[in-house]
C-alpha cells in the first residue's frame, strides 16, 4: 500500500447505486433515474441525453458512442457500438488535399443514438420517454455556463463564429465566450429531443426527423444523405479482455482501440510496479504505451474491413517481447511511422443496486465537433472524418461505409467474475494511457477511486501520433508537478523531454466507481473539468 495525498474531494459512497459523469447535472439525472426505480441502463439514457444538452462541446446527438454493459447475476457482458460509418459517397480520391478537420466535410454519420436506444430496448426498465425529461428541460430552459465551458467556448471561437446557428446556441449570439452563470438555451434541440423521446431512435435514422436532418445537412454542405442515416444501425459486440494481477479487465473491441490499454496492462504486469521507485514506474508505463501505440497504428481498423489480430496482440508472447524491449536506462524514440490533435469526448459510468453496470463513452471528436449545426434540428455535428488515413494500404484508410478507428474505449473490471469497478475518461489519444495510470494506482498501489483520479498524471505523445489530420506529435511527455521535482529530474535524466504543466492541468477527466467487498459503491470524479459523482 502506497501513501497518497489526501484528495481534494470526498469519496462518494452508497449501497444502492452510483453515477460518475462529466457534468453535475448529468450525474444528478442518472441518480434520479436510479432512485425512481430504474436500473443502470435507464440511468445511462438519462445521463447520456442530459450530456447531449449540457455538454455540447464534448458529445451530442450528432456524435458517436460505445456503451459497455455488465449484466448482474451472471448475465454476461455486451458492447453496444454506436460509431457511425463514413458516408457512402466518401472516397479517398475526393480528398487530394486531405480531409478537413472542421466544417461540413469533416462530418461522418452519427451513431450514438442507435446504440443508446438498442441498449435500453434490451435492458431498460423505465419508459424511454421519461428518461429524456432532464435533457429536454436543460435544452429548453438553459444550463448555466461553468468555468470549463467558458474556457472551451473561448478556445473554439474560430470554430463556432463562422456558423450562425452554432454561434447563436453556444456563444449566446456573441463573439466572445459567454459569462459564468450565463444561460445556454437550445430550443431547437429541445424540440428534437421531444421528438426522439416520443418516437425513439427510428425517427432519427428512418423517420420524419431523419428527413429533416438530411435536408439540413444537405443545405449546410454535409455529404450525408437519408440513405446514409437509414443504413446506420448499432452493432452488438462481445468485449475483449485479459487477466491482470488476477483481475479480469474487459474492453470495447475494434473499431475501438481499447486493445492498446489491455496491451499496456499485459506489458507492465511483467514489472513489479508497487516496488519500483516513481521514476522507474512512470518510465516503464510510458515505454509500454509507446510500443502499444505502434501496434495501434499498424492494426487499428474496422474489423469488417480488415483483420485485427487481437489474440496475438494480447498474448503472453507479445507481452514478453514488449517488456523485453523496454530499456530501463533510457527513453526510446518510437515515432509513428505512418503519421497520424487532441479530441474531446465525455465519459460516464453507472452501477445500480443489482450490480448491473455501464461504462459509457460519447464523442463529437474535437471541441464542438465540426462547428456545424444541422438547421432547425439543433443538432451539432461531429468531425470524426478527421480521423481517417488516406494512404493506400493503411489499416485505417477511408472507405465508404467503413467505421473509422476510434480512440474511445470503456473498460470494466471484474474480480472472480463479479463486478469490481468501472472507469474511463475522455481525451482522445490520452484516454488509454490515463486509464492505465488510474487502474494501476488502484490495483497495484492501493489507491481509492478519488485518490486515483486526483493523482498527478502524465501523457506521452509520439511524433506522428495525433489522431486528427495533420497527424501531429512532438515526442514530449506532458506531466503535472505533483510527482515532485526529483521525479521530474529523474525522468529527464532517462531522456524524457518534459512538457511541465500546472497542478491538475493535465488532460482527461476520469470517472471511476469501485464496488467494495460489502457491496458499497465507491465513486471518484476528476476535478480537472466539471466531473461529479453521486450515490445513494
Amino acid at each position: 500500500m502506497h501513501s497518497f495525498a489526501r484528495s481534494y474531494r470526498p469519496l462518494i459512497m452508497g449501497r444502492r447505486g452510483a453515477v460518475g459523469a462529466n457534468h453535475p447535472l448529468a450525474a444528478q439525472a442518472g441518480l434520479e433515474a436510479l432512485r425512481a426505480g430504474g436500473n443502470a441502463f435507464d440511468a445511462t439514457v438519462a445521463v447520456a441525453t442530459t450530456l447531449f444538452a449540457v455538454e455540447p462541446h464534448m458529445s451530442g446527438l450528432g456524435g458517436d458512442a460505445f456503451y459497455h454493459v455488465h449484466l448482474a447475476g451472471g448475465g454476461g457482458a455486451k458492447v453496444y457500438n454506436g460509431t457511425g460509418p463514413a458516408p457512402a459517397s466518401a472516397e479517398p480520391e475526393q480528398f487530394a488535399d486531405g480531409i478537413a478537420v472542421r466544417g461540413p466535410h469533416s462530418v461522418s454519420v452519427p451513431g450514438a443514438l442507435a446504440a443508446l436506444h438498442a441498449m435500453h430496448t434490451a435492458h431498460g426498465r423505465l419508459p424511454w420517454a421519461r428518461l429524456f425529461d432532464a435533457a429536454i428541460g436543460y435544452a429548453r430552459d438553459g444550463f448555466a455556463v461553468t468555468h470549463a465551458y467558458r474556457q472551451f467556448a473561448g478556445d473554439s471561437l474560430a470554430v463556432l463564429t463562422p456558423h450562425p446557428l452554432s454561434r447563436a446556441a453556444f456563444l449566446a449570439g456573441a463573439d466572445t465566450p459567454p459569462p459564468i452563470a450565463g444561460l445556454i438555451r437550445q430550443p431547437a434541440l429541445a424540440h428534437t429531443l421531444e421528438e426522439i423521446a416520443a418516437d425513439g431512435a427510428e425517427t432519427f435514422y428512418r423517420g420524419r426527423l431523419a428527413r429533416r436532418l438530411a435536408a439540413a445537412m444537405r443545405d449546410a454542405g454535409v455529404p450525408i444523405t437519408e440513405a446514409d442515416l437509414a443504413a446506420c444501425t448499432a452493432e452488438l459486440q462481445s468485449p475483449i479482455g485479459i487477466s491482470y494481477r488476477g483481475f479480469e479487465v474487459t474492453q470495447t473491441p475494434p473499431n475501438s482501440t481499447g486493445f492498446t490499454f489491455l496491451q499496456m496492462l499485459r506489458t507492465v504486469e511483467r514489472f513489479d510496479l508497487a516496488r519500483l521507485d516513481p521514476v522507474q514506474r512512470i518510465h516503464v508505463m510510458v515505454e509500454a504505451k509507446k510500443l502499444a501505440f505502434l501496434d495501434r497504428e499498424r492494426y487499428g481498423t474496422d474489423p469488417r474491413h480488415g483483420e485485427v489480430p487481437i489474440e496475438h496482440l494480447l498474448s503472453d508472447a507479445h507481452a514478453d517481447e514488449s517488456a523485453a524491449r523496454i530499456d530501463k536506462r533510457h527513453a526510446a524514440e518510437l515515432p509513428i511511422a505512418e503519421p497520424e490533435q487532441v479530441g474531446d469526448t465525455t465519459y460516464f459510468c453507472v452501477v445500480d443496486e443489482s450490480g448491473n453496470a455501464v461504462s459509457a463513452i460519447q464523442s463529437l471528436n474535437s471541441l464542438f465537433g465540426s462547428g456545424v449545426t444541422a438547421g432547425d434540428t439543433g443538432i451539432l455535428l461531429n468531425n470524426r472524418m478527421a480521423y481517417w488515413h488516406l494512404a493506400q494500404g493503411h489499416a485505417n484508410r477511408l472507405a465508404p461505409g467503413k467505421r473509422v478507428r476510434h480512440t474511445m474505449n470503456a473498460p470494466i473490471v471484474l474480480n472472480g467474475g463479479k463486478l469490481w469497478g468501472v472507469l474511463g475518461t475522455p481525451g482522445a489519444d490520452n484516454q488509454v494511457q490515463v486509464n492505465l495510470q488510474v487502474l494501476t494506482a488502484m490495483l497495484d498501489l492501493g489507491a481509492d477511486p478519488q485518490q486515483a483520479v486526483e493523482a498527478p498524471r502524465w501523457t506521452s505523445i509520439q511524433q506522428g501520433q495525433g489522431a486528427n489530420w495533420p497527424h501531429e506529435g512532438d515526442g514530449r511527455l506532458t506531466i503535472e508537478p505533483g510527482f515532485g521535482a526529483d521525479v521530474l529530474t529523474g525522468l529527464e535524466a532517462l531522456g524524457h523531454r518534459l512538457d511541465r504543466v500546472g497542478p491538475l492541468e493535465g488532460p482527461c477527466s476520469v470517472q471511476a466507481i469501485q464496488v467494495a467487498e460489502n457491496g458499497v459503491r465507491i465513486a471518484g470524479s476528476d476535478p480537472r473539468r466539471d466531473g461529479w459523482a453521486a450515490a445513494w
